[in-house]
């Protein structure tokens, strides 16, 4: 097995290789524009992780790789126009630094090329893998709706949101290990295993982003901190916080989350005040640990190597504890 360093060094050595140069130049340069900002880079390696765990050649997992970190880039392009965020991974954001229209039709390309990549693989492969990407991409959509109509409900329930974050953040966690598993021609059952290991780790993946949202530091997060806040998101923090706190606090977070402008730094410190007062910090904190922990109680009863599930296990801890 390679290290998750050297899986990523690969990829990013690969995806270099692809790098487009054709016309017309305002289509193409935003797609490199954003695969060039870097990133985590969690969902490619998964992929050839996964690929090489049920002893295939990792190298044959590279086009799948590359598929699902344009479809993920592509959804942040899109995301960052609805929210009109103004930074991605501490730069500019596509719709800012071209336009808005750029940043949708660069997007639109970015969903097709992603599905190209599939082409380069036998038809059973390709059968599988593009059947798992389908499902994946509508449930993206659909958890990203949830997200549009969450900002003005005031009636959302956790479950729901946990259900939103499921669809529009974990699935596709889910998706890069089962299509790992897919080019590696492993079992149907081992397929479910990592799927359900990728679900429960995305879900907590998506709590620990909700938190540093709100309490990463600056400098290493990458986005703007608060923007959450300022977006009136109805996250796991601000749902805990509504459940947790005094009538008194209850209705000054409900007040807060209905201030217009929106673009409020003492709106962002006060929301972040209440949090911890209501514990809803704490809260996060043990629903991330707890779904870390669902995750590897599947990983558990997977039948792969010690040594495998010892690299899953520390890439999901490195996760749960990650800043940035």
């Amino acid at each position: 097995m390679h290290t998750i360093t050297e899986y990523r060094e690969e990829f990013i050595a690969y995806l270099d290789s692809m790098k487009i140069t054709k016309e017309p130049r305002n289509l193409y340069e935003p797609i490199t524009y954003i695969l060039g900002l870097g990133g985590k880079r969690l969902r490619p390696v998964l992929v050839l992780m996964t690929a090489e765990i049920f002893k295939g050649d990792f190298k044959k997992a590279l086009d799948a790789a590359v598929a699902i970190e344009v479809f993920h880039n592509f959804s942040l392009v899109h995301d960052d126009i609805m929210d009109d965020a103004p930074v991605r991974r501490g730069q500019t954001t596509v719709h800012e630094k071209w336009d808005i229209n750029t940043g949708i039709l660069s997007g639109d390309a970015m969903l097709i090329m992603a599905y190209q990549l599939f082409e380069n693989y036998e038809p059973n492969i390709f059968r599988d893998l593009a059947k798992l990407f389908s499902k994946t991409a509508l449930e993206v959509c659909e958890g990203q709706q949830y997200d549009v109509d969450f900002e003005t409900r005031d009636d959302v329930m956790l479950p729901e949101y946990l259900k939103m974050i499921e669809y529009k953040t974990a699935v596709l966690v889910a998706a890069a290990l089962k299509m790992g598993a897919i080019v590696a021609g492993a079992s149907d059952t081992a397929q479910e295993q990592m799927y359900s290991f990728g679900l429960n780790l995305g879900i907590a993946f998506q709590l620990q982003d909700d938190y540093l949202d709100v309490f990463g530091d600056p400098e290493t997060f990458g986005k703007q901190v608060g923007g959450d806040i300022i977006e009136n998101k109805k996250t796991y923090l601000y749902l805990k916080a509504l459940n947790s706190g005094s009538e008194i606090m209850k209705q000054e977070l409900e007040h807060l989350y209905s201030i217009q402008p929106k673009e409020s730094e003492s709106k962002v410190s006060a929301v972040r005040s209440i949090f911890e007062k209501t514990e809803a910090d704490k809260a996060t904190k043990v629903a991330i640990s707890d779904y870390t922990a669902k995750a590897f109680e599947v990983l558990d009863e997977m039948e792969i190597e010690l040594e495998n599930k010892d690299l899953l296990k520390q890439f999901g801890e490195n996760l749960m504890n990650r800043t940035v």
